[in-house]
């Protein structure tokens, strides 16, 4: 008996420790060539934890590790909407393909919180309709702090009343409050520095207003760790002091990155701020002025030695190596990994067979729209030109061999080089060791004749750094040609495209700085 008791502990235990979130659904309408994706919303810079295809029915499945219980963005069709999820949970998620996510119905484990979510969304939708934000902005500040005050007893008393009607979890309800808190905390400097801007650049709010700005932050270490509104509402209060450093110290330094300039001045001028919030602002500027495509490799070293010194928290190391990984790829010279790979006639494939001579691997799936009629004449052009002197080698990570067997057959067909498949797609073993992700394809990576790594990741052929790697592996000299009108990436090449936004915006998919 005690045998079978412990075992039944043991099976409650694995059950309550999972983070594993299974989803499944329909949309209505979806179309077969977009994708779910699902990304931690109070991440830093965070990347998708799945890539969930869609069948020709609008029915969906798929499951990921959690890290947390939170707020995660749901992405489809270029659109994004916030869900509440935690670990061992079983969802199933319904809309229609013209308005999803926007709109969406859950059912199973994830019902209550979405339920109580949408209501108090609804209610500030509706409420801020009543609310003339503009006008109250040019009150007085006793008017104005009376009439804030109302908004968040009027938004706080429908938090409360929707409590009551659906029991959403108290996790989500903290959230929820202390998302009020970050919004209003940004419409009281907005306040403040729009009253300098009219005029009066000595205008200083009164201790009434610094102190309610105090009580709407009693639960600041929560915040930052989990609202990334409240970590832009603190940069956006340190910008002015922090342009004055950053001018006072990197003059005459051309060659000084943004994250070095900044790591300094938490360290000197931000010395009552928490190691906490250090780190997530220290990462957020990283990852918006200095890790993105294109990125000098003096550069990336620079930043992955701030990750090392300066982030202290190991959860947040460890994401911004991710996300510096996933867009800037292998260091050069480093050895290309092996990874399993099958070809359509079931055979294994090993990327060392290769050796001896220099070849490009390409990432593509089906589902990516840059990837299709239009672009194969292109890519036709350089194998073309290059294939005496190299080997091309297509690495398809769709959801399903079959899949694979029917785009390889028909997009690659009658283009020198070895199909290949990632089993698991997004989710195989080479897409994980190379970083490939669903905003990266297609991918390009050059191989030196050693199975070293010669070349950064490209998502455009026309590049002409990719043409210049290309020339150096094979000793050719290809024409020069305009890179616009190559094969566009997926990837959003602008590395301030990507802000942490609003809830009711959400998240951008370069790997995802989210809210």
């Amino acid at each position: 008996m005690k045998k079978y008791l412990l075992l039944f502990i043991i099976a409650v235990f694995a059950v309550s420790c999972s983070k594993k979130v299974e989803v499944k659904g329909k949309i209505t309408g979806g179309s077969p060539l977009e994708r779910i994706e699902f990304i931690e919303a109070s991440g830093v810079a965070t990347l998708p934890l799945i890539n969930i295809g869609i069948n020709k029915d609008g029915t969906f499945s798929g499951s990921f590790e959690a890290p947390k219980s939170g707020m995660y963005v749901m992405s489809y069709g270029g659109k994004q909407n916030l869900i509440y999820l935690k670990g061992g949970q079983k969802l199933e998620i319904t809309g229609n393909g013209m308005s999803f996510p926007s709109e969406f119905v859950v059912t199973g484990d994830a019902k209550n919180n979405n339920d109580f979510f949408t209501a108090t969304q609804k209610y500030l939708s509706t409420y801020a309709q009543t609310v003339n934000m503009n006008e109250l902005m040019t009150k007085d500040e006793k008017t104005f702090i009376k009439g804030i005050e109302k908004v968040q007893a009027d938004v706080t008393k429908n938090i409360e009343e929707n409590v009551k009607k659906f029991s959403p979890d108290s996790g989500l309800v903290e959230w929820k409050k202390n998302d009020l808190a970050s919004t209003l905390l940004t419409i009281l400097n907005q306040y403040e520095m729009s009253h300098k801007q009219m005029g009066n650049p000595s205008f200083k709010v009164t201790k009434a207003f610094t102190d309610y700005e105090n009580k709407l932050q009693e639960n600041k270490e929560v915040m930052v760790k989990e609202n990334p509104f409240y970590r832009q509402y603190l940069l956006t209060k340190m910008s002015p002091d922090f342009q004055k450093y950053a001018q006072a110290n990197g003059a005459g330094k051309p060659d000084i990155t943004t994250s070095e300039l900044f790591a300094e001045y938490l360290k000197k001028n931000q010395k009552d701020l928490s190691q906490t919030a250090k780190d997530y602002l220290l990462a957020f500027v990283m990852a918006q002025s200095d890790i993105h495509p294109g990125t000098p490799e003096k550069t990336i070293e620079k930043i992955k030695k701030i990750i090392d010194t300066d982030i202290k928290d190991a959860t947040i190391k460890e994401d911004l190596k991710k996300i510096q990984f996933a867009i800037n790829g292998f260091k050069i010279g480093e050895q290309a990994p092996e990874a399993s790979l099958v070809k359509a006639d079931g055979k294994s494939y090993s990327l060392s067979s290769n050796k001896g001579k220099p070849y490009m691997m390409m990432f593509y799936a089906s589902w990516n729209p840059y990837i299709g009629e239009a672009s194969i004449p292109v890519l036709k052009e350089v194998v073309n030109f290059y294939k005496s002197k190299m080997n091309f080698v297509f690495v398809n990570v769709d959801d399903t061999k079959d899949q694979f067997v029917k785009t390889s057959n028909s997009l690659m067909k009658g283009i020198t080089g070895t199909n290949v498949y990632g089993e698991g797609g997004l989710n195989s073993d080479i897409a994980k060791k190379y970083g490939v992700y669903g905003f990266k394809l297609p991918c390009f990576v050059v191989v030196d004749k050693d199975g070293k790594i010669a070349s950064k990741p490209f998502f455009n052929l026309g590049d002409p750094e990719l043409v210049t790697a290309l020339d150096k592996q094979t000793g050719l000299s290809a024409p020069k040609v305009n890179p616009n009108v190559q094969l566009q990436p997926g990837l959003n090449m602008d590395p301030a495209a990507a802000p942490q936004q609003a809830p009711q915006q959400q998240a951008n998919p370069q790997p995802a700085q989210t809210k």
